[in-house]
């Protein structure tokens, strides 16, 4: 009797179970992601996975050479879009060999030059390889007719790349976008006011407190993005948005038309600036405790003893540096009391050292939770730093490409960070000198930990806001209240040009009347005069 009443009760558990699930499955939303490749989708797969958990039904928009985006998983489905080229490593490495070979040279106006041109030239096919990838599913009327047959509540981009945008637009689906950059340059440029004289622009290097000659650098930055963008990208993009959707849509517009930015930062890590109301920040949204090490990982830690462990990894575009750059770091780890794990996937360095465990691969968030941490080599891209700062762990940074020396330069003002280039990193034993700097003077360590406090408190998790504002857009079918009207006014409006041309065309006519008044009067009173001589 009590077998069966357990029994009983099991399939009544279990039925429940099934019932519960079921209308979460029926009452969650269908929701269509477009992301980037690379380190882009890392974290865009961590929201996938917390939309699925939540009950939303998510598909993913991926190439036939797709680089990270793998089919088979239960959080997603996968939309294959063919494709003759993509964004993967044979894409990458050749960029990478090029950008090393200029850093490495002799700082110089030509230096400076020969990288923007080589920056120039990888944006520009990488929109390429986008838009063409763009035309691919608006020419398939069978992929475009099952998309609008889903019923997608919102489309979910990156809009590094402009693709999921102008998805959106076709499906006439309201968009949210997971973002840092556009395709244009740094996310807030598109959307908020940006004032040249405290906001650097991304790749000059510079703070928020700024010298005139700074000011002046900081111009001529956004000369070169805005040249970069009207030249190179927009015209690429405008080009698709002509052929599909006429003239009259203007890919500037749909860029900065998105109900809601879902911005990766906070004011922890990035300067204060002007924002709106429909950007949401969830700066270390993808950062979570630390757990447990596997076995023989905890074991090597655990070594150390009281000198404690560095990390060190480049991120998931490079592999391997070069081999006597690989050499002199391995020789500077190998002077260290300290263990070291490097992730490097390339040739093992001859002067490779006891103290220095090589992996393919490794928890990257759980060792920097690890107590026996005591520095990360870093190269400054966006996930690493937000999970440095989450975990109070300061850092030398040894940043490539991109946003990555400006990232690193935001720890630095903070006094959480050293900054190495890879023109000096190998050079009169600066790699090793920079490290015990950063090992043996407590402030780094204190004020990384400082910027950990400030991160964590807050009222809501980052990722639980974010899930909050995305249902948020599905309930109500937008956030058009949340959208300034600003981008849909020419420039001469939104700065007010017009209204300052009229004030002094009037201004200029008052002045002119009273002078031919003035002018009147005098010679009325000359001839008055005149006639009584």
């Amino acid at each position: 009797m009590l077998k069966m009443f357990h029994n009983r009760n099991a399939t009544f558990l279990l039925l429940l179970c099934t019932i519960f699930l079921t209308w979460r499955t029926c009452h969650g939303g269908k929701i269509l992601i477009v992301p980037l490749e690379g380190s882009h989708w890392v974290n865009m797969d961590i929201m996938i996975k917390a939309l699925h958990s939540e009950g939303h039904s998510v598909d993913v928009v991926r190439t036939n050479q797709s680089w990270y985006i793998k089919d088979g998983f239960p959080h997603y489905k996968t939309i294959t879009v063919p494709v003759a080229e993509a964004f993967n490593h044979d894409f990458v490495n050749p960029i990478l060999k090029k950008i090393f070979h200029i850093e490495r040279g002799e700082s110089s106006f030509w230096t400076f030059a020969s990288l923007q041109l080589e920056m120039f030239d990888a944006m520009y096919n990488i929109h390429r390889i986008t838009c063409n990838m763009a035309m691919s599913m608006f020419k398939d009327e069978d992929l475009m007719n099952r998309l609008k047959a889903r019923d997608y509540d919102l489309v979910l981009t990156d809009p590094a790349w402009g693709a999921g945008i102008m998805l959106a637009h076709a499906l006439k689906l309201p968009l949210v976008y997971n973002v840092r950059w556009i395709t244009s340059g740094e996310g807030h440029m598109a959307i908020a006011p940006s004032p040249l004289s405290y906001i650097p622009m991304t790749g000059s290097g510079l703070s928020d407190t700024m010298s005139f000659k700074q000011r002046f650098q900081n111009l001529l930055f956004y000369f070169i993005w805005q040249a970069q963008d009207g030249f190179l990208i927009n015209p690429q993009y405008q080009a698709v948005c002509d052929e599909f959707f006429g003239s009259e849509v203007r890919f500037r517009d749909l860029l900065q038309g998105a109900d809601l930015w879902l911005m990766r930062v906070d004011f922890v890590f990035e300067f204060p600036r002007p924002t709106m109301p429909n950007v949401i920040y969830m700066g270390g949204f993808q950062c979570k405790p630390a757990k447990p090490l596997p076995e023989d990982l905890e074991e090597f830690v655990q070594s150390s003893g009281e000198h404690g462990v560095i990390i060190m990894s480049m991120g998931t575009f490079v592999n391997e540096l070069p081999a006597d750059m690989t050499n002199e770091i391995a020789t500077a780890f190998a002077k260290l009391p300290q263990k070291v794990i490097w992730r490097h996937k390339g040739e093992k360095p001859k002067s490779l050292g006891d103290n220095t465990l090589l992996v393919d691969w490794m928890p990257q968030n759980d060792l920097l939770g690890h107590p026996k941490i005591k520095l990360f080599v870093m190269h400054g891209g966006t996930n690493g730093v937000q999970e440095a700062i989450y975990h109070g762990v300061p850092v030398v940074g040894l940043p490539l490409f991109f946003d990555q020396y400006d990232n690193l330069l935001r720890l630095k003002e903070r006094g959480a960070a050293k900054i190495l280039t890879l023109a000096t990193v190998d050079k009169d034993d600066t790699f090793l000198k920079t490290i015990q700097g950063v090992l043996n003077e407590p402030s780094y360590r204190m004020n990384m930990q400082r910027l950990s406090r400030l991160h964590r408190d807050t009222p809501i998790k980052p990722l639980d806001s974010a899930l909050f504002w995305i249902e948020f857009v599905m309930r109500h079918k937008g956030a058009a209240h949340l959208r300034t009207e600003s981008y849909k006014l020419p420039w001469y409006s939104y700065y007010s040009v017009d209204v300052f041309v009229f004030l002094a065309g009037a201004l200029l006519l008052i002045l002119i009347t009273v002078l031919m008044l003035i002018r009147c009067l005098c010679t009325t009173r000359s001839k008055n005069k005149m006639k009584r001589d």
